[in-house]
């Protein structure tokens, strides 16, 4: 049978009315989810739609901190010409690359802004069960990132998140959801970037942003899937 004899009931509007309604329908669930796993932590859900905003728009905004030079091989190719024969020499030097530290907004300020405010208002032990999970996510995280030239360090979304609600649970099963949070964050944050500043420099990368590129979407998801995972 030819595609032309086939018969489509719906011509294509309908289908991106249909694909439409299904993005608000999950867009709808996920801010419901959201703001109830996160009213149990103080956020009503105004205050919740306004952090994940803003960290979606300052995920595109990098504060430069610092520049980094590293010396980095550059190949050259010479050809020579020897009886008839055109010979392609490759010849090594070294120059120099400079790499832009920077800071993302909506990869590590917002979500350090909102960590500190939670363990601002935390019992003593919230706090030291939070540092013992930033500990022990920064540490996995540190595992799991590789890095990737012309990028900068990468990390598996989900891994930080689902460790973070585990230990989240296990030090405090009564009032994981802040714990989850802050080590979910903070821990990403120290694991991917931070831990591996050393390695960023010889990616080659114009710009390496703390809490950006391949480290953002592992922030911002490992605060929200470890306290709904927590909550559940």
């Amino acid at each position: 049978m030819s595609g032309k004899s086939v018969y489509y009931p719906h011509n294509y509007s309908f289908f991106i009315l249909l694909f439409l309604i299904l993005a608000g329908v999950a867009v709808l669930i996920f801010f419901g989810v959201i703001s109830f796993a996160f009213a149990d932590i103080g956020f009503n859900p105004w205050m919740v739609v306004v952090i994940l905003v803003a960290t979606l728009l300052g995920s595109f905004i990098n504060i430069p901190l610092i520049k980094l030079k590293t010396q980095v091989p550059i190949v050259k190719e010479e050809f020579v010409n020897f009886m008839g024969l055109t010979y392609r020499i490759p010849r090594v030097q070294y120059g120099y690359a400079v790499t832009v530290i920077a800071i993302n907004v909506g990869g590590t300020l917002i979500p350090a802004a909102v960590s500190i405010y939670l363990l601002s208002r935390a019992p003593i032990m919230t706090i030291i069960y939070s540092l013992i999970g930033v500990t022990a996510v920064a540490l996995v995280t540190r595992l799991v990132a590789r890095p990737v030239k012309g990028v900068g360090i990468v990390t598996p979304a989900f891994i930080p998140p689902i460790v973070a609600a585990i230990i989240a649970v296990l030090l405090s099963p009564g009032s994981p959801l802040v714990i989850a949070y802050v080590s979910g964050v903070l821990g990403t944050l120290i694991g991917a970037d931070l831990l591996n500043l050393n390695r960023i420099t010889k990616l080659g990368a114009p710009i390496a942003s703390i809490g950006g590129a391949g480290t953002f979407d592992g922030v911002f998801l490992s605060g929200i899937i470890a306290v709904i995972i927590a909550a559940l």
